[in-house]
């Protein structure tokens, strides 16, 4: 039997999300949703990737384009990153959840590409009911944002990066204290070798700073 709707106090995805529902209800759920304007042009739903005993979940922005043709979030170029980030932090890939704010590609159609459009607020307010799901259904121990997008849905104010990163925050209503850190995506548009390294390094530290958070 389908579990019980959640009760609409919100627009945007809050009357399609399951109440009370796993994690692969959500999954099956969010394929319906229609929470807002953007599963129109995307290809389909990206919700997340990772076992929900997982202890640690990261949070991105939303999917790209190769993560709206495959179905996968952190699946692109900025995904490579974040996978040697996690090495080189030490983090275990089994005990990660992989997660964004939106669960739907915006872009911007320029001949035959697609261009990243970065979400807007009413998209994050619209997606974050299924992002509260994943929070129960998961119950991580730390919680690290990838990107300012991130960091305002799960924190539910405008964060700037690099003034928050680095000491843990907690938030009221949050299973678990949050990391924010840069966004993978941020270290491939860095010109410099030497930029780029001290980014890595920056965002390699954060994710062992959310390690160390792990009972």
């Amino acid at each position: 039997m389908a579990p019980e709707l959640a009760e609409v106090e919100r627009p945007g995805a809050q009357r399609w999300v399951p109440a009370e529902a796993s994690l692969g209800e959500l999954k099956r759920a969010a394929e319906g949703c229609r929470g807002c304007e953007l599963w129109k042009p995307a290809t389909q739903v990206v919700f997340s990737t990772g076992p929900a005993a997982a202890r640690l979940m990261l949070v991105g922005e939303q999917p790209g384009d190769r993560e709206d043709e495959e179905g996968k979030p952190f699946v692109g170029p900025a995904g490579r990153v974040l996978a040697e980030a996690v090495d080189a932090a030490g983090i275990r890939r089994e005990e990660l959840y992989l997660t964004n704010a939106v669960k739907h590609f915006r872009f911007e159609q320029r001949g035959k590409r697609r261009i990243h459009a970065k979400p807007a607020v009413a998209h994050i307010v619209a997606c974050h009911p299924w992002l509260e799901a994943e929070f129960e259904a998961v119950q991580p121990q730390a919680i690290v944002c990838l990107g300012a997008t991130a960091a305002r849905s799960v924190l539910g104010r405008t964060v700037a990066i690099g003034r928050a990163r680095g000491e843990p925050l907690v938030r009221e209503g949050l299973p678990a204290p949050v990391v924010v850190t840069a966004h993978p995506s941020a270290i491939l548009r860095l010109r410099g070798d030497d930029d780029r390294e001290a980014a890595f390094a920056q965002l390699v530290a954060d994710l062992r700073t959310a390690a160390g958070l792990l009972r």
